[in-house]
């Protein structure tokens, strides 16, 4: 497994748990293809009973906001969780405000953006944000996927 990571000026210490996970981005458009790369392999690493596909996508939606949102270079931080009933996925940034997009309210249709937030809210079993020392981390939880013996 990949060792647990943390940078200078990230939210919290080196996750020592082999069911955590930590690592900074670019704050750049390429980040978003890596962090989906990456959650994919965490929660594989890790044995997420989560659903991997909704997971890079949910990640991918906030790395983006988290790139497009927020002003400066500053890396963005990656934290996934394994949980007892699924996992949390994590994106830490250095802007203190929390977003909009959050608060319950429909897209305007004619717009390109605007949904990745209410993906996150349809799709995951809960989502927020939160601040921190150095900013935000907004997040999602997803549940555990029924067994295969289930149904």
């Amino acid at each position: 497994m990949s060792q647990p990571m943390s940078t200078d000026g990230t939210d919290g210490p080196p996750l020592t748990d082999a069911s955590a996970w930590r690592i900074a981005l670019p704050h750049t458009a390429a980040a978003v293809p890596i962090a989906r790369a990456l959650i994919r392999t965490a929660l594989a690493e890790i044995e997420a009973p989560a659903d991997s596909d909704t997971a890079e996508l949910l990640t991918a939606e906030l790395v983006a906001n988290a790139v497009e949102h927020t002003p400066g270079d500053a890396p963005i931080e990656l934290v996934v969780e394994l949980l007892a009933n699924g996992c949390q996925v994590e994106v830490h940034d250095r802007d203190p405000r929390p977003p909009a997009e959050l608060c319950p309210r429909m897209p305007d249709p004619w717009q390109e953006h605007g949904r990745g937030l209410l993906l996150i809210r349809a799709l995951s079993s809960s989502c927020g944000a939160r601040p921190t020392p150095h900013g935000k981390a907004v997040w999602f939880t997803l549940p555990a996927r029924p067994s295969a013996g289930a149904g």
